[in-house]
């Protein structure tokens, strides 16, 4: 089993992956479809690790929304021909600056692998 520090660690890396390819902003998610694959996918990649986190992690920070998280990669994988874009950017824009400086506070308080 993967330890949590690893889990963290992968959604740190997704949420830069993220940033640095919605750059260009809601217009580059519309129009370019390599673009929109990207960042879909490392939303997939957050919510597949968050979901794999021990309970105990999860439960000893209930400021982080993991239920909400865990959700938006199901429906995301379940619903990919159905995708809500504004809701997919939200989730860049509004979500992901919240959730980064939380997981960064979660790591580093975890300590080195």
């Amino acid at each position: 089993m993967r330890d949590d520090r690893l889990y963290l660690s992968d959604m740190l890396e997704a949420i830069a992956q993220i940033q640095k390819h919605a750059a260009g902003g809601r217009d580059s998610l519309e129009r370019e479809e390599l673009v929109r694959t990207w960042i879909v996918y490392h939303i997939q990649v957050i919510g597949e690790a968050a979901q794999r986190l021990s309970k105990e992690l999860r439960s000893s920070h209930p400021e982080v929304p993991w239920a909400q998280i865990a959700a938006m990669r199901n429906i995301l994988v379940h619903a990919y021909f159905r995708i809500d874009l504004d809701e997919v950017w939200s989730v860049v824009s509004r979500d992901l600056p919240i959730l980064k400086p939380q997981v960064e506070a979660i790591l580093a308080a975890l300590g080195p692998v």
